[in-house]
């Protein structure tokens, strides 16, 4: 639930833009800007957050952010600037665009490859619920109760969520807990926690204390570097699969932000009915996320049969020799072929001005679309780079983001210069003209996760053994 957040502070803002610009007097492009930001800043957040969380922990991670997510709220209830308005959206969004990669770092830390495509799926249907249940909720309360009120409701939303997650939220970070049979620090723990050592207590059970202390040991707190992220994005695999994927997103976030101004003027539509317009949309990626994941764990299946590989389900499987991109891939060719298409659809009704039902079902099917997309494109992120799940989906948000945040800025203009049916068709034939990249990581990743693989084993070797030495010098001294 609490990734609902990220994606709902988005989109329950947008049935209100032309009412926000009337009210600060700016005009819808400055508007689309605050958009922008909270895109830019959705992206760049994680890249910290994911890293903190995977050194720092899952559960206080998750609560930092919720703190910071309530202030924006407030303040965001009470101002009435421009300058304010950029500035605190910013700091909104940094606080719940990082829950998106905790969340996603979690489902890595508990599930096994075999069961993620469901796990993730199911995950997501909380967040995908943001594109349908966000226009509405904000179309009504800016209707009755004024923009503003929009904010005051997510900060009531935050600490329904945000109080038993405080009290029942457990620590799964594997630096801190292992295996999970490895109790947190008592500042870490949950009710849970505690309820479960004292009944091991009060049974004779050992607890391994020792194991916990020398897991303390390891992990070497550092302030959280962006920069993990970042090599991250430019790894060969990561890199083309993101660059892919922020293609998708492009038309995507374009999309979304014309729905206001296109069917304000077109349709003639006021706030609440600009917000139902959205419900196609959301109900599409809830579709997606509800049978995705089977479809994506069915092929994993397949793959493994065909290599006769065993499905061990209580522990994480190497995948050095499994290619894995194909399992997961080869689901996402048809979706993004269909998307293509009805980002071009979309367009030349909206520009035909046909009845609303048209463009209302295209809608729905670039919602599902998108959603499956991206659903399987974090499953493969988690599968390369199962120790670093906090920073793989940080990745995957910052690419996205920020490119999603340049569409946002420039589709108005470019809508103004060649129409908006042109504007869409440009965003599908993008995603065609890119589709080979799909086929070439299904071709090359696992070349590349054995180079990387091999990189890493060297690496920890002579970390070993520069320990080793250490240690003996001690000894000697």
């Amino acid at each position: 639930m609490a990734q609902f957040f990220s994606p709902i502070s988005g989109q329950i803002y947008f049935p209100s833009l032309d009412a926000i610009g009337a009210d600060l007097h700016v005009s819808s492009t400055l508007v689309n800007l605050s958009i922008t930001t909270y895109l830019i800043m959705q992206g760049i957040a994680p890249a910290f957050v994911g890293g903190f969380s995977d050194t720092f922990g899952r559960r206080p991670t998750f609560l930092i952010c919720g703190i910071v997510y309530s202030a924006a709220n407030i303040g965001l209830g009470i101002q009435n600037n421009y300058a304010a308005l950029l500035v605190l959206r910013c700091l909104q969004s940094a606080g719940a665009a990082g829950t998106v990669a905790l969340s996603t770092a979690v489902v890595s830390d508990i599930v096994t490859s075999q069961e993620r495509g469901v796990y993730v799926s199911y995950m997501s249907i909380a967040p995908q619920a943001g594109p349908s249940l966000g226009p509405i909720i904000g179309g009504l309360l800016g209707q009755f109760l004024g923009w503003h009120s929009v904010f005051w409701f997510l900060l009531i939303c935050t600490g329904v969520v945000a109080i038993p997650g405080a009290l029942y939220l457990a620590e799964t970070c594997r630096k801190i807990v292992g295996d999970g049979s490895v109790p947190p620090p008592k500042w870490r723990r949950c009710l849970i926690n505690a309820s479960v050592e004292k009944r091991f207590v009060a049974e004779g059970k050992p607890i391994p204390y020792e194991k916990r202390d020398e897991l303390q040991r390891q992990r070497k707190l550092r302030f959280p570097n962006p920069l993990v992220t970042l090599k991250i994005v430019f790894t060969k695999e990561a890199g083309y699969i993101l660059a892919y994927i922020g293609v998708l997103c492009c038309g995507y976030y374009a999309t979304v932000a014309l729905i206001p101004s296109q069917f304000g003027s077109i349709y003639n539509f006021n706030q609440l009915q600009i917000s139902l317009c959205y419900l196609p949309l959301g109900c599409g990626s809830l579709l997606a996320s509800i049978v995705r994941g089977r479809v994506i764990d069915s092929r994993y299946r397949a793959h493994a049969k065909r290599l006769n590989v065993p499905l061990k389900y209580n522990r994480q499987a190497d995948l050095t020799d499994f290619p894995i991109e194909r399992a997961r891939l080869e689901v996402v060719v048809p979706t993004l072929a269909l998307s293509a298409v009805c980002f071009i659809g979309f367009g030349w009704m909206i520009e035909s001005k046909v009845n609303l039902s048209g463009p209302l079902i295209f809608l729905f099917l670039i919602g599902f679309c998108v959603s499956a997309t991206i659903n399987t494109v974090s499953v493969l992120l988690l599968d390369i780079y199962p120790g670093q799940a906090g920073s793989a989906q940080a990745a995957n948000n910052f690419v996205r983001c920020w490119l999603g945040a340049g569409a946002t800025s420039g589709v108005a203009p470019l809508i103004d210069k060649i129409g908006i049916g042109w504007t869409t068709t440009f965003f599908g034939l993008l995603i065609l003209l890119f589709s080979p990249i799909l086929w070439y990581i299904m071709k090359m990743g696992p070349k590349w996760r054995k180079v990387a693989k091999e990189k890493k084993d060297q690496k920890d070797i002579k970390k070993a053994e520069k320990a080793q030495k250490a240690d003996k010098a001690i000894a000697r001294g």
